[in-house]
C-alpha cells in the first residue's frame, strides 16, 4: 500500500479546481446576473433621452446648417463658373428625368463591389488565419502582401484584362485587391487580441486550433472586423468605380457613365452619378454601423455608446 493520499494528489487538485471552479462559478453567476440586469436598466432607461436628444435642434440644426450653406456656395461657383459645376436643379433634373438608367448602372456597380468585398474577405480571411497559426508562414506571405498593397491597382487592371478578357473578372479582382489589405491587417490583429489568461486557459484544457479559432480567436476579432467593414464597404464602392474607369470594355456601371458624360461634357450626369455612388457608400455605412450595434451589444463600446 502506498502512503495514504499519494496517488490521489491529481484528484485532490482536480476536485479543488472544481470546487473552485464550482463556487466561483456560482459568484460569477450572480455578479453576471446583477450585471446583466444592471445593463438591462441602463439601456433600457437612456432609451428616452435618446430619443429626446435626437429632438434638440443642437443635435441636427449644425448638419443642416452645413448643407445649405455647402449648397449655396456651389449654386454661387456654379452661376459664376457653369463649365466648372452645374446647378443643383440640373442635376436634379438628370436623376428625376431618368431614374431607371441610374439605378440600372447603380445596380451593376453594387453588385460589382459587393462581389468584390466578398472575395478580399475570403481571401484575407484564410491569410490571415494562416499568419496567426504559423511564424513561418507570416514571415513568407506578410511580405508579399504588403508589396501588393503598395502596388497601383490601376496599373495592374490593363494586365488583368488581358488575361481574363472584358467581363466582370477584372474589375472584381480589382475590387478585391483594393479591400483585401485593410481588412487583413484588421484581422491580424483582432485574431491576436486574444487575452493570454484565457487562452492559456484554452492550452490547459487541450483544446485543438480549430476549437481555439473558433471559439476564441474569432469572437475576440469582431470589433475589428467591423472596424474593417466600417472602411471597406465604402472603399468597395470605390473600388468598384476605379475598375470600370481602368478595365476598358464596360458597357454598364456609374464609372462608364461618369467617363461617357465626362467627354461629352455633360457635367450634371457626371454629378448626378456621383451622387448616386456617395449616397451609395453611405447606405452601406450606415448598415454596416446598424449591424455593428445589433451583433456587438455585448461588447464595451456598445454599452458606452448607450450610456
Amino acid at each position: 500500500m502506498g502512503r495514504p493520499g499519494a496517488g490521489t494528489t491529481a484528484d485532490r487538485v482536480g476536485a479543488a479546481m472544481s470546487a473552485g471552479g464550482g463556487v466561483s462559478g456560482g459568484a460569477n453567476r450572480g455578479a453576471n446576473g446583477a450585471a446583466s440586469r444592471a445593463s438591462g436598466s441602463r439601456t433600457r432607461r437612456p432609451s428616452e433621452p435618446q430619443r429626446s436628444r435626437l429632438l434638440r435642434p443642437g443635435f441636427w440644426l449644425p448638419a443642416v446648417v452645413a448643407v445649405v450653406v455647402a449648397g449655396l456656395v456651389w449654386e454661387f461657383v456654379a452661376i459664376n463658373n457653369t463649365y466648372l459645376l452645374p446647378r443643383l436643379g440640373a442635376v436634379a433634373m438628370a436623376v428625376i428625368t431618368e431614374p431607371a438608367f441610374y439605378l440600372q448602372n447603380a445596380g451593376v456597380t453594387l453588385a460589382e463591389a459587393l462581389i468584390g468585398l466578398v472575395i478580399g474577405f475570403v481571401a484575407a480571411f484564410v491569410v490571415a488565419v494562416l499568419v496567426t497559426e504559423s511564424g513561418l508562414l507570416r514571415r513568407a506571405i506578410m511580405p508579399l502582401a504588403v508589396v501588393l498593397n503598395v502596388t497601383p491597382v490601376v496599373a495592374i487592371a490593363p494586365a488583368l484584362v488581358v488575361a481574363f478578357g472584358f467581363g466582370p473578372a477584372p474589375k472584381l479582382i480589382v475590387t478585391a485587391l483594393i479591400t483585401f489589405f485593410p481588412i487583413l491587417m484588421n484581422l491580424i490583429t483582432g485574431l491576436n487580441s486574444v487575452s493570454p489568461p484565457v487562452l492559456q486557459v484554452f492550452r490547459t484544457l487541450r483544446a485543438s486550433r480549430l476549437e481555439v479559432l473558433l471559439r476564441l480567436r474569432m469572437p475576440s476579432s469582431l470589433p475589428f472586423v467591423f472596424a474593417a467593414l466600417r472602411v471597406v464597404f465604402p472603399l468597395s464602392v470605390v473600388g468598384a468605380v476605379v475598375a470600370e474607369f481602368s478595365a476598358p470594355g464596360a458597357a454598364q456601371g456609374l464609372g462608364t457613365v461618369i467617363s461617357v458624360a465626362s467627354s461629352n461634357s455633360r457635367l450634371a450626369v457626371v454629378y448626378a452619378a456621383i451622387g448616386c455612388l456617395a449616397l451609395m457608400g453611405a447606405v452601406l455605412l450606415l448598415l454596416v454601423t446598424l449591424l455593428e450595434r445589433r451583433v456587438l451589444r455585448w461588447h464595451e463600446s456598445q454599452l458606452l455608446k448607450r450610456e
